[in-house]
């Protein structure tokens, strides 16, 4: 059988290790590593790497105008700190966020049919494109998991370098939905095509309906991160998401990324978390220091 341009860019990654092995090898760094980056310096840094989210049914104009507001009034607030990367809303709230926001920061927004990335593609492109047109500076979008794990490579990918085109000036980040990947085989692949496909950040997760970010999804993510920058030269971000809401969670993926990127990966260039109680957790943690 012939084989398609998507099994070989998989192939030029291998990967492999398996479910337990990754287990171990998580377990191992962090218990070296870990302690070294619990403390107020990283905390301060990983304020200024959350995508700050509000993804909810009963979001509106005004919910949003309100959210936004409270990333206006911390702007400048503590010269210690920078504020949150970006705030991250559902698509029609674009708009609202681009008129409320005066602090210097990103707008972000989930499209193409998130969070299950079930609907046409054509309206994936479109909404894509109807939020850029809004003001949003990034797009996060969910792969077509049923695709993926019935190996129906072509039209996932396909699917996604037309969004990264209608992005235009906007950085797409690509959701891989790891919780529903069954293993890190399958998380690693899923990786390698998105990176394909165009992403400028992988994401773990939607945080809606499967299992959220897990180290081992870092892990093995950052892997296929390493490599893709081994061959192509070109970095690709990594965001983390779902039920990251405490300080020592978030150290845990920053000492991932840290120990398997390096530390020009530590900075939100290239590293976010998406979450909407990280922010104040953090906080606290400093207060108290």
């Amino acid at each position: 059988m012939e084989t398609s341009k998507y099994t070989t860019a998989i192939n030029t990654h291998p990967f492999r290790l398996t479910d337990e092995e990754v287990s171990k090898k998580v377990n191992d760094l962090l218990n070296e590593k870990y302690n070294e980056n619990n403390n107020a310096k990283v905390y301060k840094k990983l304020y200024s790497c959350i995508d700050l989210t509000s993804l909810n049914s009963t979001d509106s104009n005004e919910s949003i105008w309100k959210f936004t507001e409270k990333v206006n009034k911390f702007d400048g607030s503590n010269p210690e700190m920078d504020n949150v990367a970006a705030v991250c809303v559902y698509p029609n709230f674009v708009r609202t966020v681009k008129e409320a926001l005066t602090a210097d920061v990103k707008i972000a927004c989930v499209a193409g049919g998130f969070p299950s990335s079930q609907t046409f593609s054509e309206i994936k492109v479109v909404e894509t494109s109807l939020a850029v047109a809004d003001g949003a500076d990034e797009i996060d979008v969910v792969i077509n998991v049923g695709n993926f794990l019935d190996g129906e490579y072509e039209g996932m990918c396909e699917e996604l370098t037309e969004i990264k085109d209608a992005c235009r000036h906007a950085s797409l980040k690509i959701i891989l939905e790891t919780g529903a990947l069954q293993n890190v085989k399958n998380i690693h692949n899923a990786a390698v095509l998105a990176l394909y496909s165009g992403a400028d950040f992988l994401k773990t997760s939607t945080g809606k309906g499967y299992p959220g970010a897990s180290p081992e999804a870092a892990y093995v993510m950052c892997h296929a991160i390493r490599s893709y920058h081994a061959k192509t030269g070109r970095k690709v971000g990594l965001k983390m998401a779902g039920g990251i809401a405490t300080a020592e969670d978030a150290i845990k993926y920053y000492t991932i990324v840290k120990e398997m990127l390096g530390e020009e990966w530590c900075n939100n260039a290239f590293f976010r978390i998406g979450a909407s109680r990280l922010a104040e957790n953090l906080l606290s943690k400093i207060d108290v220091l």
